[in-house]
């Protein structure tokens, strides 16, 4: 029994690494459009166990860690921005305001799954149009839920505080997936 995790996130492999798992990556091509958006806080569940139903008809008989991670300002979703300006866009609207950052994720094996989220509020500085742009050009956000990464150089000179998981904002509440991956009879090595 392996352990897949069903992500294309750098971030999420990464911690998982961090946290002593061994496992292989599949990416499912799935459209991530095509979810009603009025529960955030259910959408990413959505979309995770989405994703690792997509994985399960590859990898039937192994354990499946699937996430999926937003941005969300006064109730309005804040996706991966499609170029430059919108990503300065998004960064802007975040500027001098606390957003909550929502992961799903789903932990399947076979026709078991255990979905759940976290929520973790996140305050931004004020930041100048000089400091976007120098992130924008120089850290490329256009893989990450609004636009940042919290572990890059617009989180170190910009967040003032973090409300919950750290490393949930980073993209994977290792702290509630751990106990859930358990029970799966995962664990790290």
């Amino acid at each position: 029994m392996k352990l897949i995790l069903v992500s294309q996130s750098p971030r999420r492999k990464e911690l998982l690494e961090m946290a002593g798992y061994r496992f292989e990556v599949f990416v499912p091509d799935i459209d991530e459009d095509g979810f009603d958006h009025d529960n955030y806080e259910e959408l990413p569940v959505l979309l995770a166990r989405q994703k690792a139903a997509v994985a399960a008809g590859v990898f039937p008989s192994d354990v499946l860690i699937a996430a999926d991670t937003i941005v969300v300002l006064n109730g309005e979703i804040i996706g991966k921005p499609g170029d430059e300006s919108e990503a300065f866009r998004m960064l802007k609207k975040l500027s001098g305001n606390t957003h909550t950052v929502v992961t799903g994720v789903c932990v399947r094996k076979g026709d078991t799954c255990v979905g759940f989220n976290d929520l973790s509020l996140v305050t931004f500085k004020e930041l100048s149009d000089d400091e976007i742009n120098f992130y924008i050009r120089n850290y490329h956000p256009f893989d990450k839920a609004g636009s940042y990464g919290c572990q890059d150089f617009i989180g170190l000179i910009g967040i003032e505080r973090i409300e919950g998981s750290f490393y949930n904002v980073m993209g994977l509440p290792v702290h509630k997936v751990y106990p859930v991956l358990k029970e799966f009879g995962i664990l790290p090595e």
